[in-house]
């Protein structure tokens, strides 16, 4: 696959609710296709969801079990090559840990926010940076009001944000990643 260097995850911990105040948030189903089906639509290396509450971790487990090895795999085969794509992980410790034993790479770590940090780059350079480079990335979608500002800060780039057509700005992570993986990927940009 042409960018399997490139891995996206979706962060239940940490995240921060609109007080600041760190908190886990709950898995969406929906979040299970609509992003496992553009990171294998844009050709990405995995897609990790990083949730450590066990009642979450078995709801996404069964999930996983049904769309690769179930019914839902002979049902619909082409949802369950997305689905092969999926790994559940208690932490972004652990995604790394993973992608390092898979690649041998320690990933170069990708945030996302609403805001700019001093490590922002636009979509056309971190692209770039991306086609060129022989490094791996893990993509760091955040859920809930975003991810805590020293887990962003601390991140080798943050992607510049998603801006509309006004000052209203809460995209759900299933929108905001199939955006940002078609403006990195897209072969139309």
């Amino acid at each position: 696959m042409k960018n399997r260097h490139v891995f996206v995850s979706v962060v239940h911990y940490p995240a921060v609710n609109k007080d600041k105040k760190w908190v886990v948030t709950s898995f969406t189903t929906l979040d299970f296709h609509d992003i496992a089906r553009p990171a294998r639509t844009y050709e990405l290396g995995g897609y990790y969801i990083i949730q450590p509450l066990e009642a979450q971790q078995f709801v996404i487990s069964e999930q996983i079990k049904y769309w690769t090895e179930g019914f839902g795999s002979r049902f619909n085969p082409r949802r369950a090559e997305a689905a092969k794509l999926v790994r559940l992980v208690s932490t972004i410790t652990e995604a790394v840990e993973d992608i390092k034993k898979r690649t041998g790479k320690h990933p170069k770590l990708i945030a996302t926010s609403a805001k700019k940090y001093p490590q922002t780059v636009s979509y056309t350079e971190m692209s770039n940076i991306i086609q060129s480079s022989d490094e791996t990335f893990l993509i760091l979608m955040g859920t809930g009001w975003g991810m805590p500002e020293e887990l962003v800060s601390s991140c080798d780039f943050v992607l510049e944000p998603i801006l509309g057509a006004g000052d209203y700005n809460h995209l759900s992570v299933r929108n905001a990643t199939a955006i940002i993986l078609d403006r990195l990927f897209s072969p139309n940009r």
